[in-house]
């Protein structure tokens, strides 16, 4: 079973989110959610997903620093990162993927490039 762990300490955009990749779940999907960074990243060393989008303003940890903390780690590196943010200045995007993050996109997002991004990085047609 292939996994994606949406991190965001927004509600609104952990429902929108789940709702975007809910067509996933019957392609055996599992969508976990966390909300805030401490909890993302202990669900990414417990579950091990496949696929995170994680947001980068959180509590306790922030997304950099959960990112660069994946990557670093053997187990985990090969853990795809999405940074998804409000956070649109060059300046933080440099940040984001020096952090490691795999790909970078801002807030607002277009729906279906979440849904379509996702299945080219899990391989589901």
């Amino acid at each position: 079973m292939k996994k994606i762990l949406i991190a965001d300490d927004e509600p609104n955009i952990l429902i929108l989110m789940e709702q975007i990749l809910e067509e996933l779940e019957d392609k055996d999907v599992l969508i976990l959610t966390a909300n805030d960074g401490k909890k993302a990243l202990e669900m990414i060393q417990k579950e091990k997903p496949n696929l995170v989008f994680l947001d980068v303003i959180m509590p306790n940890i922030n997304g950099l620093e959960v990112c660069e903390t994946v990557k670093k780690d053997p187990d985990l590196c090969h853990v795809y990162i999405i940074l998804l943010t409000v956070r649109g200045q060059s300046f933080d995007e440099e940040s984001g993927m020096k952090a490691g993050a795999d790909l970078y996109i801002t807030k607002p997002f277009r729906p279906r490039d979440i849904l379509l991004k996702s299945k080219e990085i899990l391989e589901i047609d």
